[in-house]
């Protein structure tokens, strides 16, 4: 193939560490083979991505650097290649500034982290070296059997629900952070808790806090520690949650309440990589990965000066967004079951009457609420099953849906199946409401789609 550098620099210093340079410009190969060659990394170069392939067929490669724009295949497409054939492998994306948006596109195909050009010797050998041990621990991590979707959170077989759950497998192992958006409720934290358990940081730790929970003058001293003194009450020093995240995953939940003036001190961070304590005079280096949420528009608290734009962008790296419950219907029968289990030590069995009301019903409060009825459910049922009357609304006798007329007792008496009922329920509620299909929605607490579901035909749409 006879690209100038295709030869194997052996390694003097870091003995079993290698790296695959992907760079169709002689001159960027050598400038990259001097920085690296100082360094006693084996090194080997492509001038493409498919010798670059061939090269990874051939030998074991630790880490790859690969250009993004390069004759033939790009490396956005040799990103998807070695991530679907080495997964354990990092790769490092180096573009010009104008590509930043293209190369954190790749990243969330499955790429490490991206360097900008020109390239600098320190960032570039820190970058190699976060990527290293990134390697080392995904070798040391155990294999887990089957896709995410059996990750606790990721419970459910929607395809909004399969489709985040692929992703979360393609992101997993970056270095980038994640913002993760959504209504209350609806499982931001267990998918954050399931990026950091699928991730190269799994053994390290994985450290949440709510920004809504603590007050603001409190939540830096949380955040980032503080030093004996440094206000009233300090009687010790003590370490910030960024430094016991290091090496890990910190999970800051609704990112959207936090302040301006701290929003400054957090963006800080992200750009130096190093915290000083409320207080101290001296900055510690930590290398942690950040997973936020919110259920708040950021785009909008942007318009509204409520949040830094710039912090936006270094949060937005990877973002996934978590649909409502009431839009992914399929997920709540696995759901329901799943709390059922484990709230009851795997005792309790929900009856099929109890699953076809649970996944007629509008989740306003997302899975959380779904969560909350199960286990009010197994409190108020025999603990062991769980019916369709111990599944209704605690506030049902409030709600202002209209009392069971004679009819529909006579069908609960005679044991007809659920269905029937809430058809009837249905025709009970068009009536009187004089045919108006989003009053009968209203006040039976479902959606209008639910409604024509269920076999609504007859009325009107005002």
């Amino acid at each position: 193939m006879g690209y100038p550098g295709r030869r194997v620099q052996r390694s003097t210093l870091t003995p079993g560490r290698s790296v695959l340079v992907v760079e169709d410009e002689p001159s960027v190969r050598r400038m990259l083979g001097a920085m690296l060659g100082e360094t006693g990394l084996d090194t080997a170069f492509a001038g493409d991505a498919e010798e670059a392939l061939a090269i990874l067929a051939e030998r074991s490669i630790d880490v790859v650097l690969s250009d993004v724009v390069m004759p033939g295949r790009s490396g956005f497409e040799l990103v998807t290649e070695v991530h679907s054939l080495y997964p354990r492998t990092p790769i490092l994306l180096m573009t010009g500034f104008g590509s930043i948006d293209s190369a954190v596109g790749a990243m969330r195909a499955g790429a490490f982290d991206y360097l900008t050009k020109p390239l600098r010797k320190a960032p570039l050998l820190e970058a190699l070296e976060r990527a290293f041990e990134q390697r080392e621990r995904a070798e040391r991590r155990p294999e887990r059997a089957g896709s995410s979707s059996g990750e606790p959170g990721l419970i459910g077989s929607s395809p909004a629900l399969r489709e985040i759950a692929a992703f979360v497998d393609k992101i997993a192992d970056a270095a980038s952070n994640v913002l993760i958006t959504g209504e209350s409720g609806t499982g931001k934290e267990l998918v954050a808790r399931t990026i950091h358990a699928r991730g190269a940081r799994w053994d390290a730790a994985f450290v949440p806090i709510n920004c809504t929970a603590i007050p603001e003058g409190l939540l830096e001293s949380e955040l980032f520690g503080h030093v004996r003194g440094a206000f009233t009450g300090a009687v010790a020093s003590r370490r910030g949650l960024f430094e016991e995240a290091n090496g890990g995953s910190l999970f800051l939940d609704e990112i959207g309440d936090m302040g301006l003036g701290l929003q400054g001190k957090l963006l800080r961070v992200l750009q130096e990589r190093e915290v000083r304590p409320v207080g101290g005079s001296r900055s510690t280096r930590v290398d942690v990965r950040i997973i936020a949420a919110t259920h708040r528009d950021l785009r909008a608290e942007i318009e509204m000066g409520r949040f830094r734009v710039d912090l936006f962008y270094r949060l937005n790296v990877i973002p996934i967004h978590i649909p409502p419950l009431r839009e992914r219907p399929e997920d709540v029968r696995a759901l329901a079951e799943h709390f059922a289990t484990e709230r009851s030590g795997g005792r309790a069995q929900i009856e099929p009457a109890a699953l076809d009301h649970l996944a007629a019903m509008p989740w306003e409060g997302n899975v959380r609420e779904l969560e909350n009825t199960i286990e009010r459910a197994l409190a108020v049922g025999n603990g062991e099953r769980i019916r369709a009357e111990d599944v209704l609304p605690a506030d049902a006798s409030e709600s202002g849906a209209p009392a069971p007329s004679e009819a529909i007792q006579a069908l609960v008496e005679r044991r007809v199946p659920l269905r029937a009922i809430e058809e009837r329920m249905i025709e009970e509620t068009l009536k009187a409401t004089g045919g108006n299909k989003v009053e009968a929605a209203r006040i039976l607490g479902i959606s209008r789609r639910t409604l024509y579901r269920r076999g609504a035909s007859n009325g009107n749409d005002d």
